[in-house]
């Protein structure tokens, strides 16, 4: 139950962030930066741009693009995190599926970073190119990161995680619908006590 009422107050913070949301890219807050940028899908803990600041060294809110979807793929908890020791999100191709996370657009600069927190240069996740939709508009060739020997079963988030996730996708404004599932699909998972971390 806290880890709801946790999630509840942080909807507050999703007005401010779905603002941003509405700039163009033409704005002050996305058009500014004469340096080259790259768009970039999170669906996990990246979402939160809390914990991303963490990992990039700056404040990333006003990089946020919006909520955006990935049709044909569905989340799933197919890697084992050598950090945390317990199941992280990966993308899995699903024709009658989607996900939903944030779509940011980020200076190139920082690309080196997000590689070495995806694990990139050990065989954790990998570049994959992918095409989503933020309301109405389509934005192709965007990089989110996919597990590269993923994990024959799902394996259980541990709290830390589940939370960052969560909050995440809460504050950035995911559908109710999808916050739900995802949810559920985590307590699914500690349920069945899936979970190897100690």
């Amino acid at each position: 139950m806290d880890m709801v009422d946790s999630l509840k107050s942080s909807q507050v913070k999703s007005s401010q962030i779905q603002q941003l949301s509405t700039l163009d890219s033409s704005s002050s807050v996305l058009g500014c930066h004469s340096e080259p940028m790259f768009y970039y899908f999170a669906y996990g803990s990246c979402m939160c741009p809390v914990d991303l600041k963490r990992t990039l060294g700056e404040a990333t809110h006003n990089y946020v693009v919006g909520v955006a979807r990935l049709s044909g793929y569905r989340p799933g908890f197919y890697y084992r995190s050598p950090h945390r020791g317990c199941g992280c999100l990966d993308i899995v191709k699903d024709p009658n599926s989607y996900v939903e996370g944030v779509l940011y657009r980020l200076p190139m600069r920082l690309s080196d970073r997000l590689d070495i927190r995806e694990d990139v240069s050990r065989g954790g996740y990998q570049h994959e190119l992918i095409t989503v939709s933020v309301d109405q508009k389509v934005y192709a060739n965007v990089r989110t990161y996919s597990v590269v020997n993923k994990l024959s079963r799902e394996l259980a988030p541990n709290d830390w995680y589940s939370n960052v996730v969560l909050r995440g996708a809460s504050t950035c404004g995911v559908t109710e619908k999808y916050f739900w599932q995802l949810f559920y699909h985590i307590y699914q998972l500690q349920s069945y006590n899936y979970q190897e971390c100690g």
